[in-house]
């Protein structure tokens, strides 16, 4: 199958950015990394997933071959740099050639300073050029800190000294990682890291765990069901190693995902065109049950609750302001 790759639309990144209203008692993601722990989930050889404790923080990556090692992404603060590269490490002596970051948002490339220079960041042309207003990301990141102070330690934002438009390999010596931007998602460069020896993808913002809504924060639903589909026909994926939360085996996760949006696509349109306010259509929406998580705590399976129905109703606000756009005069 022919995978046809959409325009790359500069000017909607440089214009756009990301919606920063919220609905009425709205309460984000906790990204503070006072106390966070990466443990190390070996996915084949040479390739471990960085899981995040407590949920819901910033996952990560290893990925070593024979001559080299490569990261994916950097976490919130130079501070959790520096403990991701404790990490590596811990689990090899090969030289760290590569840093790749999976979107531009602070809680993943604010720890790229904390990198030696020869350490190459890479990422998505477009993650490169939604990196340029440093405290103004700092601002909308600080409201999912909750009064922790790890932001005022960011003073730099390093860029990605490799970019790419929608496809590039990198070799490490007999381990090559993948690097894809299918289209528009979470944001407008999400870039998926796929290593073909493992079957796993680390997905960042763009997909997670079944059952774990999204955040439709630059953008509406149609463009990123288009780039979802892309995903699935391209990659033979069997691991999804997520930016957020738990690592997701089995088959089907795009297709939630694809389904999910499609229903939110329909039924937001739906209360549109019948003139319903949107405190009409957010009041009668029901969010999509969480995922099971059998070795959370019940305190952590309440949380992914009410986060999964806060981020659905981010949803269903990004879906009518989407709407509201298109059908307003140019």
């Amino acid at each position: 199958m022919e995978i046809v790759f959409p325009p790359i639309a500069v000017g909607d990144v440089e214009t756009q950015g990301e919606i920063e209203e919220r609905p009425p008692d709205y309460a984000g993601p906790p990204l503070s990394p006072t106390g966070l722990e990466l443990a190390p989930q070996p996915l084949a050889a040479g390739v471990w997933a960085l899981l995040a404790k407590p949920l819901p923080r910033d996952n990560g990556g290893v990925v070593v071959g024979r001559d080299a090692a490569l990261v994916i992404d950097a976490g919130v603060s130079p501070s959790v740099g520096r403990q991701i590269q404790a990490q590596v490490r811990a689990l090899t002596d090969k030289p760290l050639r590569y840093l790749v970051n999976t979107t531009y948002h602070g809680d993943h490339t604010f720890g790229n300073s904390a990198f030696a220079a020869e350490v190459r960041v890479v990422s998505s042309r477009l993650n490169a050029l939604g990196m340029r207003d440093l405290e103004k990301e700092k601002r909308v990141r600080a409201r999912n800190m909750y009064g922790d102070r790890s932001l005022d330690e960011v003073i730099e934002w390093r860029k990605p000294d490799i970019t790419f438009e929608h496809f590039l390999e990198l070799d490490l010596g007999d381990q090559a990682v993948q690097l894809w931007q299918f289209g528009p998602g979470n944001g407008p460069g999400d870039t998926i890291v796929y290593v073909p020896s493992a079957r796993a993808a680390w997905t960042g913002n763009f997909l997670g765990h079944r059952g774990v809504a999204p955040m439709l924060l630059e953008g509406g639903p149609r463009p990123y069901l288009a780039s979802l589909r892309r995903m699935k026909a391209a990659l033979d994926v069997v691991v999804i190693v997520p930016g957020h939360g738990p690592v997701d085996r089995e088959p089907g996760v795009i297709d939630w995902m694809i389904g999910y949006l499609e229903q939110l696509d329909a039924e937001v349109r739906e209360r549109y065109a019948a003139g319903a306010t949107l405190a009409d259509a957010l009041r009668a929406r029901r969010a999509p049950p969480p995922p099971t998580l059998p070795q959370a705590p019940p305190a952590a399976a309440q949380m992914l609750a009410k986060l999964n129905r806060d981020m659905d109703r981010l949803n269903v606000l990004a879906t009518w302001r989407d709407l509201e756009r298109s059908r307003s005069p140019s």
